[in-house]
């Protein structure tokens, strides 16, 4: 079977604002809205577009998380995933982690293309999918504006500094997704009730054999300083007082 597996990630809805908590070990969540990573969400539209062109036939999403995580899992099911899979645990893991535990899925849903969103929007790592094609040994393309599936191959544009790369890939291979690669359907109510009913699969890092090590502490976090008013300067000569009054030139 031609299967796309998609990772989701749980993180605070980006219309939030984000207060930092009183002792400075990280966010607050609690009471906080909580939706699916938006570059997921490409993600997993993507996956969607690609089944309805007949280039798969099934698409499974997955995540890692204690039972809240199943919120974002349904509304990927609402949205037209076929299958959802939860990695149970109750601890925010590094991005290593997180991709031993993607491959250990990937071996056994053995699927012709994994797609992930590029980042999360509250870690901004950048790693995982970089990390499970590594451990997978297997191709990638990362910051994905377009792709183009075939039977075998994969090819896709990409961003960069001069404009647009393209590379082609053998499948199956490891995608993550930009900003400017689709833009991810509503889900309307009617679908959010039905994926309510539809089960969740769930699975342990025990079970896959994935070890929870920690290589990085968070020591504390803090706001950035509060930024000064702008002023206004009539000519360049004005520019460059100012400027020399402050120290940068």
């Amino acid at each position: 079977m031609r299967r796309i597996l998609v990772g989701l990630k749980r993180v605070i809805d980006h219309s939030v604002r984000v207060h930092l908590r009183v002792d400075g070990g990280g966010v607050v969540t609690d009471g906080v809205k909580m939706s699916v990573n938006p570059f997921c969400e490409i993600a997993l539209e993507e996956a969607l577009r690609i089944r309805e062109q007949g280039l798969a036939d099934e698409v499974v999403a997955v995540s890692i998380g204690a039972a809240d995580v199943e919120q974002q899992l349904r509304t990927a099911l609402a949205m037209g995933a076929d299958r959802a899979i939860r990695i149970a645990s109750d601890t925010t893991h590094e991005p290593l982690v997180v991709a031993r535990a993607l491959l250990g899925i990937v071996e056994q849903e053995n699927p012709c293309l994994v797609l992930l969103g590029k980042q999360a929007i509250d870690s901004d790592n950048n790693q995982t999918g970089q990390m499970l094609a590594g451990l997978w040994n297997r191709p990638q393309a990362t910051f994905a504006s377009e792709v183009r599936l075939t039977e075998s191959t994969a090819t896709v544009a990409r961003e960069i500094d001069q404009g647009i790369e393209i590379l082609a890939l053998d499948l199956p291979a490891v995608i993550t997704t930009d900003l400017r690669l689709n833009e991810p359907r509503y889900v309307r109510l009617p679908q959010l009730l039905k994926a309510k009913k539809l089960p969740i699969e769930t699975t342990t890092l025990t079970e896959l054999g994935v070890e929870t090590e920690t290589q990085f502490q968070i020591l504390e976090m803090e706001a950035p300083p509060i930024r000064t008013d702008g002023v206004q300067v009539e000519t360049v000569d004005d520019l460059i007082a100012a400027l020399e009054q402050r120290g940068l030139i």
